[in-house]
């Protein structure tokens, strides 16, 4: 497997204006000529699919929505980081390129995320020109806050509903292309299968969910936007849709996968509350601009929050990190919320939540500023709870969020398979080992406005491409093994149900390789995961048929993925004898309970290689050099 990740030569801050020049470069003309698939329509999928058809591509577009808008990207909240520095207290490209290598406890590629930060300052400019709502100040100025990792306000929002209102502005987009003619627009066709011919990404299978239909689908470049895989869990703040299928089923087709360990534990959601619940309710990183985080100071205090005085509550992250305080970053949040509730200070019925109280913002701002900023966060939170948070603090507690493992892909998003590209949350690149807030969206866009168009004609003018018809033998080979396995699920008839499937890996997933990790728990995961995976090929319940929609069989799939997909999980977990942001090894941390990283030996991207059902992956590293950040421990304090 080669692992060339392309990097240009010179000074970080030149590396992409120069590689843009000296790119190859298809002309107008025959642009025509080429037609693309893109698989999503989120934030990357949707700016990448308008983007590539606005040049003159000819793009095919999918998603198992039934409609573009409903992709996951539209339920991100917080807001989109750019380095305007319009605060003027003192950001910049640099600043925010060094926040997210640190923020990623510096497991990720220097030259991607320096990229990132540059066109940072563009995509807001787009974005704008779109018509997105961002919120402004009273003089019409773009507003900003601060959000986790930074000592800076860089990130623009719209209210709690940015991911909405960006993924609007890339869907009007989408659908100029749409009307225009130059994208062909399929909703309810989920992706099952990569093409690869001659070692070449040139198509995919897709399942109808409305009426069954599988069929195959050619291109000239495949391009995955297809997002993460935190639902491997089962219970995440993920859409109860999002599954790594497509990510998988190219893995098995021979694109690497990196670092599947680095998953985000997101630390202000919504306590879980019962074992009926099917996901969980994230509350915006944002709200800790202006909540504070407490706890009691005395064990098993039962008392109302309002009752307890101020000197016997611990302001934990004020006092353990008081440089940034509650904005300290998610997987920092994240552990010291379950340390103390593992302490015994949790609060509410299942005491393992913490306080994030908002009393003091209210007295200081006033009730109308904290409800212009975070009104509908405020709404979502009193309907599902039954609570007023503007009386008494919110109960919050992690869950599982974003996922930083992907397709590996190279300085120009392409994977280990050429001609298949990955955008957004399904590749690996710029994130590291933990994801800072409101980085998530900046990167789909990055993605797909401002980098996907330049690489791909890259591609396309040097590679050489035969025309091929879906009667390509390849691609027949292909459907004959999506049928196969469609097949194969509704002819089980077992009597356990996949959601019963579902919960018990992601159990084992939560317990052994979520929030803390030891090599121990992942071989216990290593051992039942196998047993799990047997037992739902020979008991698993698939009622009804494949020529209607059937979410059970839709469901059915996604599972059977994540069964393989989670043991992949748990191996590279196991492998990488350190911790470093998401990824946290208990055997492996410093006297005070902080990530301890082991630079000498993992300062790499870990990448697996599919070598067959039941034969072991093997791994393959791409050493991480860090020539403009220094390497240090990271510290909030």
């Amino acid at each position: 497997m080669d692992l060339n990740a392309k990097i240009p030569d010179g000074p970080i801050e030149g590396k992409w204006d120069r590689h843009r020049f000296e790119m190859k470069l298809v002309n107008p003309a025959n642009k025509r000529k080429y037609n693309i698939i893109v698989v999503g329509t989120g934030l990357a999928g949707a700016s990448a699919a308008a983007s590539l058809a606005e040049l003159g591509y000819n793009v095919d577009c999918f998603c198992f929505q039934d409609s573009p808008r409903r992709a996951h990207s539209i339920a991100a909240q917080g807001g989109i980081n750019a380095a305007k520095n319009y605060q003027n207290d003192g950001d910049s490209i640099y600043r925010l390129f060094y926040d997210t290598v640190k923020g990623g406890d510096f497991r990720a590629r220097e030259a991607n995320v320096y990229r990132l930060a540059q066109i940072s300052v563009n995509i807001i400019d787009q974005c704008v020109a779109q018509g997105v709502p961002f919120a402004r100040e009273y003089g019409g100025l773009l507003s900003n806050r601060s959000f986790g990792g930074a000592q800076v306000s860089r990130t623009f929002y719209a209210r709690g509903q940015t991911g909405q209102q960006l993924l609007l502005g890339a869907y009007q987009a989408l659908e100029r292309q749409i009307g225009l003619g130059k994208v062909k627009m399929y909703a309810r066709h989920e992706m099952l299968d990569l093409v690869v011919i001659d070692g070449v990404a040139r198509g995919i299978i897709t399942r109808n969910l409305v009426t069954g239909e599988t069929r195959g689908w050619v291109g000239d470049a495949v391009v995955l936007a297809t997002g993460g895989y935190g639902n491997v869990f089962y219970l995440s703040t993920n859409a109860k849709g999002s599954n790594v299928t497509a990510s998988y089923r190219a893995h098995k087709r021979g694109a690497g996968f990196a670092n599947p360990c680095f998953t985000q534990i997101h630390p202000t959601c919504i306590p879980v509350s019962g074992d009926y619940q099917s996901k969980l309710t994230l509350m915006s990183e944002s709200l800790r601009n202006d909540g504070r985080v407490w706890v009691p100071k005395q064990k098993g205090d039962v008392r109302r929050p309002e009752q307890i005085p101020e000197d016997e509550r611990d302001y934990y992250l004020e006092r353990r990190y008081p440089s940034f305080g509650n904005l300290v970053p998610r997987d920092v949040a994240s552990r010291a919320a379950k340390a103390v509730c593992d302490e015994g200070r949790g609060v509410g019925p299942s005491k393992m939540a913490v306080f994030l109280d908002f009393g003091d913002a209210v007295r200081r701002l006033g009730q109308n500023v904290v409800a212009d900023r975070y009104g509908n966060l405020f709404e979502m939170y009193e309907r599902i709870t039954g609570e007023d948070p503007y009386k008494t603090p919110m109960r919050i507690f992690p869950a599982v969020h974003y996922t930083m493992g992907g397709l590996w892909v190279d300085y120009n998003l392409m994977s280990t398979i050429p001609g298949l590209h990955v955008l957004g949350e399904a590749n690996f690149s710029d994130h590291g080992a933990n994801r800072l807030g409101a980085s998530a969206l900046m990167q789909g866009l990055a993605d797909g406005y401002f980098i996907i168009p330049y690489t791909i004609g890259n591609y396309l003018a040097q590679a050489k491409l035969p025309k091929i018809t879906v009667d390509h033998p390849e691609v027949q080979r292909s459907l004959a093994g999506v049928r196969a396995q469609t097949s194969r699920l509704l002819g089980i008839k077992g009597r356990t149900t996949v959601d019963e499937f579902h919960r018990e890996l992601g159990l084992v997933m939560w317990d052994y390789c979520g929030m803390g990790r030891t090599a121990e728990g992942l071989k216990v995961a290593l051992q039942r995961i196998p047993d799990i995976r047997a037992r739902f090929w020979s008991d698993v319940a698939v009622p009804g048929g494949n020529e209607e929609v059937n979410q059970w069989l839709e469901k059915a799939g996604r599972v059977a993925d994540f069964l393989e997909f989670g043991e992949l999980m748990c191996l590279d977990a196991l492998e990488r004898n350190e911790s470093c942001g998401g990824h946290f090894r208990e055997e492996f941390q410093t006297p005070d309970g902080e990530a301890l990283r082991d630079d000498a030996n993992y300062s790499h991207a870990a990448v697996w290689e599919y070598t067959g059902e039941g034969s072991a992956p093997r791994l393959h590293k791409e050493s991480l050099e860090f020539k403009n950040v220094k390497l240090a421990t990271r510290s909030y304090a």
